[in-house]
């Protein structure tokens, strides 16, 4: 399993992004691929906020727009909305402990912990992911 990390996306959607083509072919070869890919909710509301958002976008997506997109890709046979278990909090205060952090790295420790508890890979341009022991995680745009 897959779990991308809103970073990705927000690129793929982004045409401004100088990141945007390698994002969206990655993005689109995902999609269309058998693996599965886990979405997690805080990164699903990242790219809702953000793609709305016009101090981060030159030309932001509607709410309709970017809630259209999250819906094609939860209608996608390999993707499924990820749901944490009874002992994420833990998980995330027991990675954001070894790493000798928590600010801005706790959304990191969450997507972590969730691919941790599913047995699956981060894919991340954002490099914090090699501070949360444990987990698998890779940047599609550079591997």
């Amino acid at each position: 399993m897959i779990i991308p990390d809103a970073n990705l996306i927000l690129y793929a959607y982004d045409s401004e992004s100088p990141f945007h083509r390698e994002s969206a072919r990655w993005w689109s070869a995902l999609l269309s691929d058998i693996e599965p890919i886990g979405l997690c909710p805080v990164v699903v509301f990242a790219f809702l906020r953000l793609s709305t958002h016009g101090k981060v976008f030159e030309n932001p997506l509607t709410v309709r727009e970017a809630g259209q997109h999250i819906t094609s890709w939860l209608a996608r046979p390999n993707v499924r909305l990820l749901v944490a278990g009874p002992s994420h909090v833990e998980a995330v205060c027991r990675l954001l402990t070894k790493a000798g952090t928590g600010g801005n790295l706790v959304t990191d420790a969450q997507i972590a912990a969730l691919a941790l508890e599913y047995g699956a890979t981060v894919h991340s341009a954002d490099t914090d992911f090699a501070r949360l022991a444990g987990v698998s995680w890779e940047n599609p745009l550079i591997a």
